[in-house]
């Protein structure tokens, strides 16, 4: 499932770099991530590097977006192409 930057967010710019599908943009109040986009980093690494970085461990599951690891894949393999 994509992921979600929660309002804890202290905009500490320590997620921004990390993406690597660029799903990961400044949001009027915090940084915000384009479900679209975020694979949870499956293509990349094996685990999302966002969270790994986060000092306050504000990004959490976003339910409106439940994907399966084959589904991740398919959206990262597709972002690839585009």
């Amino acid at each position: 499932m994509a992921l979600l930057i929660t309002d804890a967010c202290i905009n500490c710019d320590m997620c921004l770099p990390e993406c690597p599908n660029q799903a990961i943009d400044e949001g009027a109040k915090v940084y915000e991530i384009a479900p679209l986009r975020c694979t949870e980093c499956v293509g990349f690494y094996e685990v999302p590097t966002c969270v790994a970085v986060c000092p306050i461990d504000c990004i959490k599951p976003d339910p409106q977006y439940t994907e399966t690891q084959a589904e991740l894949l398919q959206k990262f393999n597709h972002l690839q192409i585009v």
